[in-house]
C-alpha cells in the first residue's frame, strides 16, 4: 500500500527531498481509492504546503512538535510503556516481526517509531495491515487528539490511518480529556522532566538502560538536525522491497 509510504514520509523529519517528492507523493495520494475524495484533496493540500515551505521553518516546526514533551511523540510504546522494561521486551518482539518478515532496519531509529512502522506495513498484505493498525488505534486516537489539539498538519496523517480502517470516530472519544490534560511541552514542564532525568542514575534493568539511551539519543539527534543538514528519507518499493 504506497499511501503507508506517503504518510510515514509525511510524519517523519522534514528534508528536501521530501519537497522534491510532493508531485510522487500526490500522484499517490490521488489514487487512493481506500479514502473519500474530501480526504484525498486535505492531504494533497498538505503536500502543497510542505512542498512550497520554507525547509528551515519546517524542520523547526517538526522539532517544537514532536522533540519537546512525550504526548505527541512518534514512538508508539513510550504512550504505552513510557520507559520501563516493558517497552524494552515490546521493542524486542516488534524487531523480532520485523525480521521474521524480511523487514531489517538501519541503526537510525528504534523499531517502534511510527514512520517506520508503516514503511513496513506497506510491505504486508491489507488484512495485516488492517489488523495491525486496529492493535494501535487507542493509541492513533488519543495522537490525533493531540495534534488536532496543536492545530498540527500532521493529524491528517493519523486520522488517515485510522480511517482506512473505519475506525476514525475514536478520535472523538480522546478529543475532551486532551483539552484538559496539562500540556508538556512549555517551558515550565520541560524543566522539570529534565531535573527529573538530570538525578536517574540506574535503570533497572539492561532493557531499561538501553531504551533510555536510544530515546535520548534520537531526541539529540533531532535537536542537531534542526541545526545542521537534513537527514536522508528512505523509500520502500513494496513491489520489490528496495530500499532508496
Amino acid at each position: 500500500m504506497r499511501s503507508l509510504i506517503v504518510l510515514a514520509r509525511l510524519l517523519d523529519y522534514p528534508t528536501r527531498d521530501l519537497q522534491q517528492a510532493a508531485p510522487e507523493m500526490t500522484a499517490v495520494i490521488k489514487a487512493e481509492d481506500r479514502l473519500t475524495p474530501l480526504r484525498r484533496e486535505t492531504l494533497v493540500g498538505w503536500i502543497r504546503r510542505v512542498a512550497q515551505a520554507d525547509l528551515l521553518d519546517l524542520q523547526a516546526d517538526y522539532v517544537a512538535l514532536f522533540d519537546k514533551g512525550r504526548a505527541t511523540s512518534l514512538l508508539l510504546f513510550e504512550h504505552v510503556h513510557g520507559e520501563s522494561r516493558d517497552r524494552g521486551q515490546a521493542m524486542v518482539d516488534l524487531l523480532v516481526q520485523y525480521r521474521e518478515a524480511g523487514f531489517e532496519l538501519d541503526a537510525r531509529e528504534l523499531p517502534d517509531y511510527l514512520p517506520l512502522f508503516l514503511e513496513y506495513l506497506s510491505t504486508r498484505t491489507e488484512a495485516e495491515i488492517a489488523g495491525q493498525l486496529g492493535e494501535i488505534a487507542h493509541i492513533l486516537a488519543r495522537l490525533t487528539a493531540r495534534l488536532e489539539e496543536r492545530e498540527a498538519d500532521q493529524a491528517l496523517a493519523t486520522a488517515t490511518l485510522l480511517a482506512l480502517i473505519g475506525a476514525e470516530d475514536e478520535i472523538t472519544e480522546h478529543q475532551e480529556t486532551v483539552r484538559e490534560e496539562t500540556r508538556d511541552d512549555t517551558p515550565a514542564a520541560l524543566d522539570a522532566v529534565w531535573e527529573e532525568e538530570a538525578v536517574r542514575f540506574s535503570a533497572s534493568s539492561d532493557q531499561d538502560c538501553a531504551v533510555q539511551s536510544a530515546a535520548g539519543q534520537r531526541r539529540a539527534q533531532q535537536r542537531q538536525s534542526a541545526r545542521d543538514a537534513a537527514q536522508p528519507v528512505r523509500i520502500i518499493d513494496p513491489a520489490s522491497g528496495v530500499t532508496s
